[in-house]
């Protein structure tokens, strides 16, 4: 049996690959030439910065975000009009990148960027895109307290 062992791991081996080749993977390029993955969206994603009205909200929403997260600690933050830049990654989905002057209780103020991945929730209907209740912060980077 001994004599046989290597047989097996070399015919064992041989058999997963055939499977990996013939089996798995004309199913992944099927699934992934397929239009499974494909969100169909007014709002395209752009490599290039961009302003509009849903990343001026953005960039208001990530403010307001960070002003909760400074809290009451008599920190005061204060905001540029407009971010540094956004980006649109497509299906209503932003990342606003600016900045924030935050002052401490002892009047030193220092400049902080920030990176801030946001998205509408509501797509095309831009009427609720006030409300902070439509908008998902999925994450913020750069400011610590």
């Amino acid at each position: 049996m001994k004599k046989f062992q290597i047989f097996f791991l070399i015919a064992a081996l041989a058999v997963i690959l055939f499977t990996q080749y013939k089996l798995v993977m004309p199913f992944v390029y099927k699934v992934v030439a397929s239009d499974i993955f494909l969100v169909d969206s007014k709002d395209k994603a752009d490599q290039l910065p961009i302003s509009n009205k849903l990343t001026g909200l953005a960039f208001a929403h990530c403010n307001n975000l960070i002003k909760k997260t400074l809290g009451d600690d008599g920190v005061s933050a204060s905001f540029p009009a407009k971010p540094i830049n956004s980006w649109s990654m497509g299906n209503y989905r932003y990342i606003i990148n600016g900045e924030v002057n935050i002052t401490d209780v002892n009047n030193v103020t220092n400049t902080k960027k920030y990176a801030c991945r946001i998205s509408y929730k509501n797509g095309e209907n831009e009427e609720g895109a006030d409300n902070f209740d439509n908008w998902d912060i999925e994450g913020l980077s750069g400011i610590t307290h």
